[in-house]
């Protein structure tokens, strides 16, 4: 019996011993709250720019338009839900008010809103449609409020304040539920005001109030995120790219920061040292401009990058807001659904199956050697549970274990964010025959890292976190094996006639004939290096993704006679050492005649030799911000330089909403040398400008 009891004694002390040594984990330094929790797990969702400026295809109109302008044909905000639902989006964040004033709702406050548009006889309310739309669809909505007003008559003064916070409890009791409550930090300017027309200045510091602002918000949305440069919930990433830094803190010194800061680069990584959780927020808009302008139909962004804006925001610890300019009709354009269908098809492939699923983990140390914090919580597909390893025990590792070589080439790694970001560096490694190599070096995680790397077939990935501000602690851990992205090959070709053909994915293959048939999988039609066309030629290429045999659709191009002998002797007006910018072979750099002139312009250019011609090419500017448009034309050609015969002239038909590559076609001339003269230009004066002028000749 005195035995028993002394045993019992002693696993008694035992046991109070393991008690004592138990070390619980605390937080480190700026926490989020729950609604900034709630934030992080949305990741991806959408902006919905769509107002006054839609129909006076502006970005900023001046908040002289009138309510008459806005009159949608067929305003579909169920299209508008369930596009963003069906591309993987979480939310909608729709610009109720951008800076000309005109409201897309009926407020009480003023006349300039859709109560007195024609559209529906005044009687619509566009915040309504899709507020009702996200809530059928299982969407998140959230509200953009310009807080710079181009249209009222009081801006700068006390009494617009007021409006402005009347405006804003309008959205957020009349609604429902709103996410996110977004503030431009834009402010002051030029502006209608009522008729006034001048400019106006504030200090956006402290001229709308904003310790009230966000007493609103709290009150009536108290789960709702403020969005702003500096927050206070959300902060802007410092571009309108689409992309964080590689380093990116969730933390910011949001003293420091106010509407309008000027130090925006900082943005782009918060400050390490940040006194407050202020969350980056990447906005981007998937054409080049935030609202719809016909003219930029054709420049829909790729899915390579589509695909290189999601992997550098939510992969570096932001979230995404990925801009759609809903157009005239009032839908989401076609070009638009096509892209966000793409990246989302290729995002699920991406993603499908998570390798670290049930493998084996092994952590070089575990906080209390287990239990609540073992090394197994990063791949238990759960959010609330994570390995921490014990203070002041770096480097630490965590290795996944597949036990066999497994193809992979995607990392995602999460931080428990309720104990704080911690982790400052981590290395990423491979076991490859039996050999630990390098993948990559990296810095921050936060509440989510993305890694992208080549391909290898490991047995084990090892990650080893070589510097933290406090006990790392990992909630995820996940790996994945990424498809090729397969898409259809694109052609360039320089002013030497030098030909290449490109695909967004290194392990692709292409090919291609030069005599018009269908390229076939043969080694005599794959692509290894650039060639040269300088006669008429059709090329035909496919790619071919060599991992499942899948081809894409052929990509056909015609290429006439090579510029390499071409010079402008001649212009109207401008540089002509600049004017060679018109025959590079690149459509993106321009040559612009002189500001002011008062008569039509021209060019000349000497092809080099006689050549039959049967035609001609006109590519127009393709800036965002584009002039200088010729709209009728006047197209002469001549053997000799003196003797010009003119042989077409005419109307460049919709140019300006849709600045595609013109093509002329006329009776069959001999010619060495053409001339193109903007009879009329898009706008006012003769001021003219040349993207990329070519020619057709015959056999």
């Amino acid at each position: 019996m005195k035995c028993i009891k002394i045993s019992i004694a002693i696993v008694f002390i035992v046991l109070i011993s393991s008690c004592s040594n138990t070390k619980k984990i605390i937080s480190y330094g700026p926490l989020p709250s729950h609604r900034q929790l709630m934030w992080h797990e949305m990741e991806y969702y959408g902006f919905i720019h769509f107002n006054m400026n839609t129909f006076t295809n502006m970005e900023w109109g001046m908040g002289n338009e009138s309510p008459e302008s806005f009159n949608p044909t067929e305003l579909d905000a169920r299209q508008w839900a369930r596009v963003a639902k069906e591309a993987g989006m979480k939310g909608i964040i729709l610009t109720a008010k951008h800076h000309d004033g005109f409201c897309l709702w009926p407020s009480a406050y003023t006349e300039h809103s859709v109560k007195n548009a024609p559209w529906k006889n005044g009687k619509g309310d566009v915040v309504r449609e899709l507020a009702d739309a996200c809530r059928e669809y299982g969407l998140k909505m959230g509200v953009y409020l310009s807080p710079w007003d181009r249209n009222h008559s009081a801006y700068g003064s006390p009494e617009y304040v007021t409006y402005f916070h009347n405006q804003l409890k309008e959205l957020l009791t009349n609604y429902g539920d709103i996410f996110e409550v977004w503030f431009d930090g834009a402010n002051g300017g030029s502006g209608y005001y009522g008729g006034a027309n001048e400019t106006r200045k504030i200090d956006n510091k402290t001229y709308y109030q904003w310790d009230e602002v966000t007493r609103i918000v709290r009150e009536l949305q108290p789960n709702a995120v403020i969005f702003g440069d500096g927050g206070p919930d959300v902060r802007w990433v410092g571009n309108e790219e689409g992309w964080a830094n590689e380093t990116n803190w969730n933390l910011l010194r949001k003293i420091e920061v106010y509407p309008g800061y000027p130090k925006h680069e900082q943005l782009r990584s918060g400050h390490e040292d940040g006194t407050h959780w202020v969350p980056a927020e990447a906005d981007v808009s998937i054409r080049p401009g935030w609202y719809y302008h016909p003219s930029e139909d054709h420049q829909v962004k790729s899915l390579p990058h589509l695909l290189d804006i999601y992997y550098q925001s939510v992969g570096r610890n932001a979230s995404l807001l990925l801009n759609l300019p809903v157009d005239t009709r009032g839908l989401i354009h076609e070009n638009d659904v096509r892209q966000l269908m793409a990246l989302k098809n290729q995002l699920d492939k991406d993603f499908s199956f998570d390798l670290a699923k049930n493998a084996r983990v092994i952590a070089s140390n575990t906080r209390n050697n287990g239990g609540q914090f073992s090394a197994t919580n990063v791949n238990d597909q759960m959010n609330d549970t994570f390995w921490a390893a014990d203070d002041n025990e770096l480097p630490v590792s965590i290795t996944i274990d597949f036990e066999s070589p497994t193809a992979v080439n995607r990392l995602v790694l999460q931080e428990y964010i309720k104990l704080g970001q911690r982790i400052k560096k981590f290395t990423v490694e491979a076991f490859v025959n039996e050999q630990w190599q390098t993948i990559d070096t990296q810095t921050t995680v936060g509440y989510k890292r993305i890694l992208r790397f080549d391909t290898v077939k490991a047995s084990k990935i090892r990650i080893t976190i070589t510097e933290s501000k406090a006990a790392p602690a990992l909630s995820t851990i996940a790996l994945y094996h990424a498809p090729n992205v397969l898409t259809q090959p694109k052609t360039v070709r320089s002013k030497e006639g030098e030909v290449s053909l490109h695909v967004s994915d290194k392990n692709i293959e292409i090919y291609y004939t030069t005599d018009g048939s269908t390229p076939e999988i043969n080694p005599k039609y794959k692509y290894s290096q650039p060639f040269y066309v300088h006669k008429p030629t059709v090329i035909k290429a496919i790619a071919y993704n060599p991992d499942d045999a899948g081809t894409t659709e052929e990509t056909t191009v015609f290429y006439d006679i090579s510029k390499k002998d071409w010079q402008v002797v001649s212009v109207s007006s401008g540089a002509l050492a600049e004017a060679g910018k018109l025959i590079d072979e690149n459509p993106l750099t321009i040559f612009a005649t002189a500001q002011g002139t008062s008569s039509p312009q021209e060019v000349v250019i000497d092809l080099g030799d006689i050549y039959s011609l049967r035609g001609f090419t006109y590519v127009p500017m393709q800036d965002r911000w584009s002039f200088g448009i010729i709209t009728h034309y006047e197209f002469a050609v001549s053997q000799d330089g003196n003797q010009w015969i003119t042989v077409s002239q005419g109307e460049f038909g919709n140019i300006v909403n849709n600045p595609i590559e013109q093509q002329v076609i006329f009776p069959n001339h001999k010619a060495r040398y053409i001339r193109l003269k903007g009879i009329k230009i898009h706008g006012e004066g003769y001021r003219s400008t040349f993207g990329e002028i070519g020619v057709f000749t015959t056999n």
